[in-house]
């Protein structure tokens, strides 16, 4: 893999790193030399097996557990991590999840409440705690992760999660308006159909539908997303966007 040189020695959180994406960004900014502080909810047994193949590499990273669909979580997560690594750089939200698939007529207030938790205040509740953060350093980096249902309206019994994507997309776009002047920067990676436990549930035939409306002709992996990441998280290499979302989906939407 090609080294991006600032982003050694940079601290790094990266929420939902147990396994899919979070944990292919885990590896890949490991291999960076990046010092990271991992989140992980319920996949403890994951977290620690990842924890203990990237400090193979040299560098331990730090584990911070917590339910990011309860409210208050999301601060306490960001402050324990800045706290076990000195400091915070880089803060990558990308825990979320889809709850259930219920048609929009079934939806109560407990999935809306879960989903937006999960998905949108955590987000905020994450972006507002790392803020002082970033400022003790003169500036820092938020990259929220979205996705591409909240672009199309999502698929079948996705309601709630395509909502709440949209709204991460809207959060990462005022941050990015309201902090600029604190150099902090605000980006969002949106990815499309990725083969990651997320759609472990998914029906086959919504993935296969998926596929076919891609471009590329497949579905992705988690490894496709790393370049993206890497980019916006390294100020060399993307110090002057801010506000940006890169679409990562093989060509199933092309804005």
């Amino acid at each position: 893999m090609t080294q991006i040189d600032d982003l050694k020695g940079k601290n790094i959180l990266i929420t939902g790193a147990s396994s899919g994406i979070g944990a292919a960004l885990a590896r890949a900014f490991a291999a960076q030399g990046s010092r990271l502080a991992l989140h992980y909810n319920s996949h403890e047994e994951a977290a620690q097996a990842l924890a203990t193949e990237i400090a193979r590499g040299g560098s331990k990273p730090v584990l911070v557990r917590g339910d990011l669909s309860k409210r208050g979580e999301a601060r306490r997560v960001v402050n324990e991590a800045a706290a076990a690594l000195g400091g915070l750089d880089v803060l990558i939200n990308n825990a979320g999840g889809i709850g259930e698939r219920r048609p929009i007529a079934d939806v109560d207030d407990t999935l809306f409440d879960f989903v937006y938790d999960l998905n949108v205040r955590s987000v905020i509740g994450a972006s507002q705690a790392a803020i002082p953060h970033f400022e003790k350093r003169g500036g820092g980096n938020i990259i929220n992760v979205g996705s591409i249902a909240g672009i199309d309206g999502g698929g079948p019994g996705s309601s709630m999660y395509s909502t709440a994507k949209a709204a991460v997309h809207n959060i990462s776009r005022h941050l990015a308006t309201d902090l600029a002047s604190k150099n902090i920067r605000v980006n969002t990676v949106a990815p499309g159909a990725i083969a990651t436990p997320f759609h472990a549930r998914t029906p086959q035939t919504r993935m296969d539908a998926m596929r076919d409306a891609t471009a590329m002709g497949r579905v992705g992996e988690a490894q496709d997303c790393v370049g993206a990441f890497l980019f916006l998280a390294s100020n060399e290499m993307s110090g002057y966007i801010t506000g940006n979302m890169v679409h990562v989906n093989g060509g199933m939407y092309m804005p």
